[in-house]
């Protein structure tokens, strides 16, 4: 976060928002929502 103390909100969102949909992406390919859901864990 200490790198983003200049962004503009509107640009701060716009980061965290493509950051957030990246990783959201990364974990189902990966298969770790999948293999959390067969186990049981929520």
């Amino acid at each position: 976060m200490r790198d983003f103390e200049g962004r503009s909100y509107p640009g701060w969102h716009r980061h965290m928002t493509l950051v957030s949909a990246a990783y959201g992406y990364h974990a189902i390919e990966r298969g770790g929502a999948a293999a959390c859901c067969r186990s049981g864990r929520h």
